[in-house]
């Protein structure tokens, strides 16, 4: 029990410490932005969230921002948690905000390309792993299209 505790608590230590990657669940007209990987050759051609890694002394909020400039063209406002932390390495994690697009078009700077999806579509696309844990906490945020 003592080996356990210690370990649980060595574990915390090193989430404390972690890197965070920010990700940003931009939805508009109850869609969600998803973008599509053009590198590196084992990840090509999969879905993520738009978002990158915080730099020091940036807040999450600031990275967000900044990553969507950068990655869309666009400012988005960032807005809540979207879930827990998502680890993706000992000493990295992957940290989602809801966000929304007061204006403009995203356009992608270096992905293969960029599409607003709703419910029926979220579930199918091929997502990164970190991504795709994130799904269940987006369901709920898409609206179903009018049939």
């Amino acid at each position: 029990m003592q080996a356990r505790a210690h370990a649980v608590s060595q574990r915390s230590v090193e989430l404390l410490n972690a890197r965070v990657v920010v990700g940003a669940a931009i939805i508009r007209n109850g869609l969600l932005l998803a973008q599509q990987r053009s590198y590196p050759p084992d990840t090509a051609g999969r879905w993520e969230l738009p978002g990158g890694r915080v730099e020091p002394g940036e807040t999450d909020h600031d990275a967000v921002i900044r990553e969507c400039r950068e990655e869309l063209g666009v400012t988005v406002v960032p807005d809540t948690r979207l879930a827990p932390d998502v680890p993706l390495r000992p000493d990295l994690l992957l940290r989602a905000y809801t966000a929304h697009l007061p204006e403009g078009t995203p356009t992608p700077t270096d992905h293969q390309a960029v599409r607003w999806i709703g419910p029926t579509e979220l579930d199918t696309l091929d997502w990164l792993p970190a991504d795709r844990v994130l799904l269940p906490a987006l369901h709920p945020l898409l609206t179903p299209t009018p049939t």
